[in-house]
């Protein structure tokens, strides 16, 4: 059953919302059917909502050399060493539709290091649980390991801010009690 509240504050009424913001709801109707409930959340502060978007956009679809694929796993394997619901259930349906298998979504969800990855993503996994759970242990053999893996100085700069990027967002989805959408649960699972 669906949940029906998004957040544990106050969701405004889209009709009530800015104009910049009731397009992007639009289109998000418009390209996945629903408004993703991380949106509706952040909806009730404006301008966070749009710094949200902006933050979120050049990580995840700005020009980068890593892949969206791999970003999408990025978010999932921090949500994973979070234990963030929200992100897990969002990003690993990313996952599965991005890479067009299901097992992978559910892999990385529950434990990355049983997929079969390539060097070059284990790195990258690898780093980016360690950055989430012992952050104070990364050190220079760390990134010099990224490189060896394949990753450039830009590489590692735009992994790392997508780490830090959904360690924040996990932490605001625990805070503001932040709920999926139902819909994503269904999505992608090659049935």
């Amino acid at each position: 059953m669906p949940h029906d509240n998004p957040s544990a504050l106050p969701i405004p009424d889209p009709a009530t919302l800015d104009d910049d913001i009731k397009a992007v709801f639009a289109k998000c109707v418009e390209k996945l059917g629903f408004v993703p409930n991380v949106l509706r959340a952040y909806s009730f502060r404006p301008q966070k909502a749009r710094n949200f978007m902006a933050m979120y956009n050049e990580l995840m679809l700005g020009p980068s050399g890593l892949s969206k694929l791999e970003r999408e796993m990025v978010a999932v394997v921090v949500s994973s060493a979070n234990r963030c619901y929200y992100c897990l259930v969002a990003h690993g349906q990313a996952v599965r539709k991005l890479s067009g298998d299901p097992e992978l979504g559910e892999m990385m969800v529950m434990n990355y290091r049983v997929a079969r990855l390539t060097s070059r993503t284990r790195a990258m996994l690898d780093y980016a649980w360690k950055l989430t759970t012992t952050p104070f242990e990364v050190n220079a053999a760390d990134r010099e390991g990224l490189r060896a893996a394949g990753l450039n100085e830009e590489d590692i700069f735009d992994l790392t801010e997508t780490i830090a990027f959904f360690n924040l967002s996990n932490r605001m989805a625990y805070g503001l009690e932040m709920m999926p959408n139902h819909d994503y649960h269904y999505a992608d699972r090659g049935v």
